[in-house]
């Protein structure tokens, strides 16, 4: 990969991770956990897709392009499954004090993850790049659904935070193992 690609690349991560975090800083909060956590976890699920198409255009690592294309698949369907209980989740409403425990520890996972993303190392290893991109990216999504549970929340809402947790923690493991292999091969 040459320096122009790297710097192509990080471009659009950048220009991703800036929609993202005004996706989710803007969205609109209620006084239904619920429908706050669908409406930030949506430009959520679309930034990763997004950043999957973008490293898409990039990776020549049939195993990095699997990846991809699974957070792809999954992300878009579980932004479908969210839009599709928007309505009913947001009948689901929380007494002021959860909704305010709830929201400073939403805003700190947020914080803590658009830090984490933007200051990921980068490198000319575009591929290595999107794993340390991506991984506090599912990170955040894990803390945020985790946190989603503690509260009382729509019933139609917890089978998709679970398959969140699950799916991004299976994501995390393999993404993390790529890294190592990556690195091992640049070191060696």
């Amino acid at each position: 990969m040459n320096t122009t690609d790297t710097g192509v690349y990080l471009a659009k991560f950048y220009s991703i991770i800036s929609d993202m975090v005004t996706g989710m800083t803007n969205a609109e909060q209620t006084n239904s956990i619920s429908h706050n956590f669908i409406t930030r976890m949506i430009p959520h699920h679309e930034a990763a897709v997004a950043m999957s198409k973008n490293i898409l255009d990039y990776t020549k690592n049939e195993e990095l392009k699997a990846i991809a294309e699974n957070i792809i698949s999954e992300q878009t369907k579980s932004i479908e499954d969210m839009k599709a209980i928007l309505e009913e989740a947001d009948k689901m409403l929380n007494c002021s004090c959860d909704l305010k425990n709830y929201g400073c520890r939403t805003e700190n996972i947020m914080r803590t993850m658009f830090a984490r993303m933007r200051n990921a190392c980068t490198s000319d290893c575009i591929d290595a790049d999107f794993i340390r991109e991506m991984i506090p990216h599912h990170m955040g999504a894990v803390c945020m659904s985790e946190l989603a549970f503690k509260y009382c929340i729509y019933s139609g809402l917890r089978p998709i935070l679970q398959s969140i947790i699950t799916s991004q923690k299976k994501g995390i493991a393999q993404m993390q193992c790529l890294l190592n292999k990556l690195n091992a091969s640049c070191q060696g």
